[in-house]
């Protein structure tokens, strides 16, 4: 029981990570990159649908995102999502395509985007703390109905500090990295 318990926690780990790699996609480090709009949400016949469902995205060069709608009546609509979303960006158009030019990064915006980092690691690191949680009160209750000795919880609690050090360990990696990419000049 405990270990697929463990395995199934890890996978929960796992997920948390993958959000976190796939929100710092999203963080502006002064290069373009698909990732950085393909998630923004745009009306599209009253349904909220992700730039990457409606059109191509292409990096022409690295300060320049280009976004060819499939449907050229859809090019206002998403025009006014890239606009609207938090990530600061002016796109133009030409009646076909929008083009987006990613502004330089200021030390002021860089140093705010290192804040960002740190919060949404933050972030991370707390949903991993309830999944473990969650779990060691399961741990705990099995022990009580006798399902588990005490022997046995106190196994899984040693391989549950484990796997937690290794989780944040990894979570501490993707950090480190991101915050030298958003620092870099």
């Amino acid at each position: 029981m405990s270990i697929e318990n463990i395995d199934d926690l890890q996978l929960k780990f796992e997920e948390v990570l993958e959000q976190f790699r796939n929100e710092l996609k999203k963080m502006k480090t002064g290069r373009a990159s698909a990732e950085l709009v393909d998630g923004i949400q745009v009306d599209y016949f009253g349904t909220r649908t992700p730039i990457i469902h409606m059109a191509t995205i292409n990096v022409l060069d690295a300060k320049t995102i280009e976004i060819s709608p499939w449907n050229k009546d859809q090019l206002k609509e998403i025009k006014k999502a890239i606009s609207q979303s938090d990530l600061g960006l002016n796109p133009s158009d030409n009646g076909n395509l929008i083009r987006i030019i990613i502004p330089s990064m200021t030390e002021e915006r860089r140093i705010d985007m290192v804040k960002q980092l740190r919060k949404k690691t933050e972030e991370m690191r707390i949903r991993m703390r309830r999944h473990r949680e969650d779990f060691w009160s399961k741990i705990q209750k099995n022990e009580k109905d006798s399902s588990i000795s005490e022997d046995e919880k106190f196994k899984i609690k040693n391989d549950l500090q484990k796997l937690v050090k290794e989780y944040n360990v990894k979570i501490d990696e993707i950090e480190e990295r991101k915050e030298q990419e958003l620092l870099q000049v």
